[in-house]
């Protein structure tokens, strides 16, 4: 069994197509190929079956727990984090103001073989976001069938 991700995704410029944005920034080098890739913008992910488990790791470095909202609705799995910070210092008649925001957000379809009822196992450590889905037990006996391609 696998997991399919749904394409849905927040997009850096969401009312812009991709050729839009690269005819209004230039067509020159300064920004490379990874700066229009929505990929790009998406943490990695692994997906592993196991004999009793599915995990799924994302590289998300800089989050927190708390940054993290797991779901599962309707038999998708959706994984969104989102981040914001603000500094602001205000020293001999200047203020100086910083702030980031990153989010994401990943949609997997599960399939019929993990047990949605069960709970998720979650970890995050070192910048990875770990989940562990259980199989079902009449999943785990299903043996390989090769299939001859004549």
């Amino acid at each position: 069994m696998s997991l399919i991700k749904f394409n849905n995704r927040n997009r850096l410029f969401p009312s812009w197509n991709n050729e839009s944005l690269k005819s209004f920034l230039g067509t020159d080098d300064f920004f490379n190929n990874d700066f229009y890739d929505e990929d790009s913008l998406m943490p990695a992910m692994n997906v592993s079956e196991n004999e009793n488990d599915f995990e799924i790791e994302f590289a998300a470095p800089g989050f927190s727990k708390k940054d993290f909202e797991v779901t599962i609705d309707d038999n998708v799995l959706n994984v969104s984090g989102e981040k914001k910070q603000e500094e602001e210092k205000n020293e001999k008649g200047y203020t100086r103001k910083e702030f980031s925001y990153n989010s994401f957000r990943r949609s997997l379809s599960l399939p019929k073989s993990v047990l949605t009822d069960q709970d998720v196992k979650a970890t995050y450590e070192n910048g990875i976001l770990k989940l562990n889905l259980q199989k079902k037990n009449d999943a785990k006996e299903t043996s390989k069938k090769v299939i001859e391609i004549l």
